[in-house]
């Protein structure tokens, strides 16, 4: 399905659903130099149990049109240009990575927007290092091999993988390596710049589902923690053995900590079973 969004289309997968307007929206935000299809699992989900389920490709990315935001609140922006022209009113959003931020940033500058928060592999501020931005700038494979050797656990570099017969670590590189050139790094630099006002985060007052893993190296359990401490209406949840990739190393685990959240009161109500 495609929007028209800051006058480019957008690509949205809505998991083989039409969009209904009577229906409540989640929206899924992917990470740096990704697009929608790392939320397959969860969007077709949500889509098939009474909501409108969104999974989007930023600008720059995937299929849709124009280039990468160099800024974390110009991509949030982006997104709530989304909803206006779906005519959404208030959705939950959901984002890993780089996309945790422009969730994160769409809700505390649009909070009459965002009925509640799922963040993933989130931590504020989210440092890059100095050798994985110069890679990407100047030699992409050496980028996408270091995204993902530190991107997963230590147990998936053995083939353990949740899926048998593929492997979740050689999807990924291909991923990235289908990104538009320049467009890891334009997202790196917009990680590694995004730090929010002090006081913006501790002003949020809707339901926020921290889920990170415990083996993430990217983002890892002690920075979500610490995230933790400043929202004063969010929950943790650390996904055992999985690292920064947590969709797809482990898919059922997060669909349960999504459908937690948009179960708690003050999130829309579905008529569709569990």
């Amino acid at each position: 399905m495609q929007f028209l969004v800051q006058q480019k289309p957008a690509y949205v997968y809505t998991g083989s659903r039409a969009f209904d307007a009577s229906l409540p929206s989640i929206v899924f935000i992917h990470g740096a130099a990704n697009d929608h299809s790392v939320w397959t699992l969860q969007a077709r989900y949500f889509a098939h149990h009474g909501w409108n389920a969104l999974a989007l490709d930023l600008p720059g990315h995937g299929r849709s049109f124009g280039e990468p935001k160099e800024s974390v609140t110009a991509y949030a922006d982006w997104v709530i240009n989304l909803l206006d022209n779906g005519n959404i009113e208030k959705a939950v959003l959901v984002g890993h990575s780089m996309g945790a931020l422009v969730a994160l940033d769409g809700a505390f500058r649009h909070v009459d927007r965002v009925s509640a928060l799922g963040l993933v592999g989130c931590s504020v501020p989210m440092p890059v290092s100095d050798a994985l931005l110069d890679a990407a700038r100047n030699d992409p494979e050496t980028a996408f091999n270091m995204l993902n050797i530190w991107g997963h656990a230590p147990r998936l570099k053995w083939g353990r993988n949740p899926t048998p017969g593929t492997s979740s670590m050689m999807a990924y590189k291909r991923l990235l390596q289908q990104s538009r050139p320049g467009v890891l790094a334009t997202d790196l630099s917009a990680c590694a710049a995004y730090q929010p006002a002090s006081d913006a985060l501790s002003g949020l007052d809707i339901p926020i589902r921290l889920i990170t893993g415990t083996e993430d190296m990217m983002t890892p359990p002690k920075a979500a923690r610490a995230l933790h401490a400043g929202l004063p209406n969010a929950s943790l949840s650390l996904i055992d053995g999985s690292g920064h990739a947590v969709m797809q190393e482990a898919p059922g685990a997060l669909l349960d900590e999504l459908r937690s959240l948009t179960a708690r009161p003050g999130v829309f109500a579905t008529s569709a079973a569990p």
